[in-house]
């Protein structure tokens, strides 16, 4: 019997066996227990308090009986958890909400594909658990907050046809532990449908390819839509506000010591229970409360990159979950852009998380190997670039601390801090249920509910929302109808209130909403409604108010003035701090969104001209830029070049391009147009990026054949 009908047969058997086994588990309520979505449509009427309303509550001496330290999706769903079983509720966060993991991951909102291939193969019951969970978690989220989220098909594409069963059974077991709770069902496509609906998609070998749902999600919207839901149910929250210190009394905690990061004010907080959600930061805070404890967190570094919308169809993603060195491989459309990824390397705990040019190539080289000929993977392709820590935790309730956790851990210490750590965005409403249990059971916190209410609890903007909605926007405030799905999409049923903070445009068309920048549908009313939301610096408004930053991050540093000047009339910024936010603005989008490795990528390519040269290439862009827009297209360099009798060809130039575009599609800066008509003048490209991204490919197959051969001498030189 051939190796491929064993594992075929095998998977079956075990498909089989887990089948029956997986239908019984759902009648023992001992694990889980999923409940039914019942939305709670109640729209909260009270206002949002400010932020300095809220930093004065945290000050005015209240006891309270839940403080949570970290405003991630975690954090932020213990806020909401506890609150509204009625327990007074405080949160803050050092940087601001979802300035972490939680607004760099891949959007996805899933069970996990491969936890289940490996329940069934391993006969594995808390992979099987852990799987059911996230699925209705999947469900709820997707429920609770339509406005932000949305069902997305992902293509596995399938090159053998021994493949086709084995996805397509290990997919149909994924839609029937779902159960009801299932988005849509998976399907199989023929390789015609498959180019059909995925038509950058390489031809060579297809057999046809598997489609399957799962969920997506603006995250950091997301996160802030949980915290903003908090607070109107009566929860405390500020972000910008750090712990510096635990107190004790009588060996157990009390309060801590918290610091305004925006003003440098220090002050004692009293709290019944603390609870540790800082994700990468998890130790940190566990060290604060036990110098001796050992560390739990084993950081792993996932970098992402945004890729033009041409990348990928808006409607299908594509998936490999078994790439050649067990990598995710992943393209997505999100927000008219298409999201890559993703690396998993070890890295350090930090709050500056960097990609590098050599995972932004990796993730290249992998893309290229899915896409058709046509489609030419550009290195001037990447848009924005940026680095997420995933926490990966051993779990310290165990002897064995040294094996990681596969789901999440909630552990309660000596003293009464209660820390959650690991697990997945997908899951973040059940991690919070776990750790409000926790805390209440080891603090004796009386709750006016004991059981969570926030399964089925509606989110900030989706009272009132519908898939329509937007039209009411055009037809009542003028807006186009790009900002106006934008703001829907966004913002739910809190669209109109941003609506009506919206200037004039001057125009016949569109009556108000101008523009923060040309070619995104962000408007100048989204900064004033964003302060409001806690913006509290220029980073938080263009990385996760606006999704500018991880979009394109070029584009992001264009809009910078415009956002800093309305950010400084509603916060009343003097010169200085306007200044201030300009730096480190830039220094974000430079470090942690990859403008600066675009940059330095493009700057390897040699300007090799004298000073005579310099200066006439300079008059002849200024001649051609008449409008003084700042750039110039490729048909008005090779008019120009027509003009002054220098004959290029349309493919060199095409060549030149893709090796110094890194920031604007087809646009080309005055320091690109030198570098440009430098390699023209040379006669060659004088640098390739993609020679180096050859070069990762060799040294990633050479590694590869490494591990087959030190495999076969392990095992003796046979199967």
């Amino acid at each position: 019997m051939s190796r491929r009908k064993l594992l075929i047969g095998t998977a079956g058997v075990a498909g089989a066996v887990i089948t029956g086994w997986a239908l019984s588990a759902d009648d023992k309520p001992h694990w889980y227990n999923a409940g039914t979505v019942a939305a709670k449509t109640e729209r909260k009427k009270r206002p949002l308090p400010s932020r300095t309303e809220q930093v004065n509550n945290l000050q005015a001496g209240h006891t309270y009986d839940i403080l949570i330290i970290g405003g991630g999706a975690t954090g932020a769903g213990c806020a909401l958890d506890a609150t509204t079983r009625g327990l007074r509720t405080a949160l803050v966060e050092a940087d601001d909400f979802a300035s972490g993991t939680s607004s760099r991951s891949t959007k996805l909102i899933h069970g996990g594909v491969r936890y289940l291939q490996k329940a069934i193969l391993q006969l594995d019951y808390d992979q099987y658990k852990m799987v059911k969970e996230a699925l209705h978690e999947r469900a709820n989220m997707l429920e609770v907050a339509p406005h932000l989220t949305r069902p997305l098909p992902i293509l596995l594409p399938v090159y053998k046809w021994w493949q086709v069963p084995y996805y397509w059974f290990g997919i149909k077991m994924y839609d029937l532990v779902a159960g009801d709770r299932n988005l849509k069902s998976s399907y199989y496509l023929s390789k015609k449908n498959t180019l059909e609906l995925f038509p950058m998609l390489k031809s060579d070998n297809l057999c046809g390819g598997i489609v399957y749902y799962d969920g997506q999600q603006d995250d950091a919207r997301m996160n802030l839509a949980i915290a903003l839901t908090a607070a109107r149910h009566g929860a405390t929250i500020a972000n910008h506000v750090s712990v510096t210190k635990l107190h004790k009394t009588n060996g157990k905690l009390s309060g801590a010591r918290l610091r305004d990061e925006m003003t440098g004010k220090e002050w004692d907080i009293k709290a019944k229970c603390i609870i540790n959600a800082t994700g990468p930061f998890t130790d940190s805070i566990r060290k604060m409360d036990d110098q001796n404890v050992k560390s739990i967190c084993c950081p792993s570094s996932g970098v992402h990159i945004v890729l033009p919308g041409y990348y990928s169809p808006e409607h299908m993603g594509l998936l490999d979950p078994a790439t050649s060195d067990g990598r995710v491989i992943f393209f997505l459309p999100w927000l008219k852009g298409t999201i890559a990824g993703t690396t998993d390397l070890p890295c350090q705990v930090t709050h500056n998380p960097k990609p590098t040019e050599d995972e932004i190539l990796f993730i290249l080289t992998e893309v290229k190997n899915y896409l058709n000929p046509d489609v030419e993977v550009r290195r001037g392709d990447v848009l924005s670039a940026w680095s997420g820590i995933r926490p990966l935790v051993s779990d310290p309730n165990k002897p064995d601390t040294q094996s990681l956790a596969r789901n999440h851990i909630v552990h309660v210490s000596p003293a009464g801090l209660v820390t959650i750590a690991g697990g997945k965005w997908t899951t973040y409403r059940a991690m919070a249920s776990e750790t409000i249990d926790a805390a209440i059971e080891s603090s004796s916190l009386k709750p006016l509910y004991k059981e969570c209410q926030t399964d089925g609890f509606l989110i900030e903007g989706a009272h009132g929302w519908t898939p329509t909605m937007y039209i009411r926007l055009v037809q009542d405030f003028g807006l186009e109808m790009e900002v106006a799905q934008h703001l829907a999409k966004s913002y739910g049923d809190r669209a109109f209130a941003v609506a009506k903070m919206a200037s004039m445009t001057g125009k016949r068309w569109p009556i108000i909403g101008k523009k923060v920048h040309p070619e995104f549908p962000y408007i100048d009313a989204e900064i004033r409604y964003g302060v409001r939301e806690y913006a509290c610096t220029a980073v938080d408004m263009v990385a996760r108010r606006l999704r500018l930053a991880f979009l394109n991050v070029q584009a992001a540093a264009e809009a910078l003035p415009v956002v800093i000047e309305i950010m400084a009339e509603e916060l009343k910024w003097s010169e200085a701090e306007k200044q201030k936010q300009t730096k480190m603005a830039a220094d974000f989008l430079a470090n942690e969104m990859g403008q600066m490795v675009n940059r330095a990528s493009r700057d390897k390519i040699p300007i090799n001209l004298n000073k005579d040269e310099i200066q006439t290439y300079i008059k002849r862009f200024q001649i051609i830029d008449k409008d003084r827009k700042g750039f110039v297209s490729i048909n008005d360099i090779r008019r120009s070049l027509k003009n002054y009798g220098e004959e290029v060809t349309g493919e060199q130039l095409h060549e030149i391009l893709k090796e110094i575009d890194t920031n604007m599609n087809g646009q080309v800066e005055l320091d690109e147009y030198l570098q440009m008509m430098s390699a023209i003048k040379s006669g060659h490209v004088t640098y390739s990026r993609f020679a180096r991204m050859a070069e990762l490919e060799e040294e990633h197959h050479e590694r590869e054949a490494l591990k087959k051969k030190i495999t076969v001498e392990r095992s003796g030189g046979g199967l």
